[in-house]
């Protein structure tokens, strides 16, 4: 997946989602998951074109920043309905199984689904929070939750979250 092709698919998902773009769960935490994986990827081998549409789909069907049982369901049925005839079989395995279970407080021994995992996971410095090694998948990952924040965002090359806009709700539609 370009950064073109990103950013498209990234537009698309703009038109239906319910939060603040800016949001605690929005489009730059999207980013940062998205480069974070990339970078995890490198050393986990991790398929990149699955991290990099987790990144995109993992919290795009939020109905609020708080706690959002199923959303991680949701967000793996709107991947397949983006995704299905872009990825193989496997892929596409992959990217529903990492989205349905991201929120369920798991790890997981597979590289790609781990670092997806994890990709999210690192970037919890935006809920004024430590990443929990319990909840780290993959080697690296573990080595850079341990790094202070401003270490793990130094190594990732990303900005502080200088703002923690908190998100609207919506009506849950289940």
């Amino acid at each position: 997946m370009t950064d073109a092709e990103f950013a498209h698919l990234e537009a698309e998902l703009f038109d239906d989602y319910g939060l603040p773009l800016n949001g605690l769960h929005g489009a730059r935490h999207w980013r940062r998951v998205d480069k974070l994986g990339r970078l995890l990827a490198v050393y986990t081998n991790a398929d990149v074109e699955v991290v990099r549409r987790f990144a995109l789909f993992h919290d795009s069907q939020r109905y609020n920043d708080e706690t959002d049982v199923g959303h991680g369901q949701r967000a793996a049925d709107r991947a397949r309905q983006f995704c299905a005839d872009e990825l193989s079989p496997e892929q596409m395995q992959l990217l529903y199984l990492a989205c349905a279970s991201h929120e369920s407080g798991l790890t997981s021994d597979d590289p790609t689904i781990g670092t997806c995992w994890d990709a999210d996971r690192l970037d919890i410095d935006r809920l004024d929070k430590l990443p929990w090694l319990t909840l780290i998948s993959t080697e690296l990952g573990a080595r850079i939750a341990k790094l202070s924040t401003f270490d793990r965002l130094d190594w990732a090359n990303l900005e502080p979250w200088t703002k923690k806009p908190r998100g609207i709700f919506r009506e849950s539609q289940s």
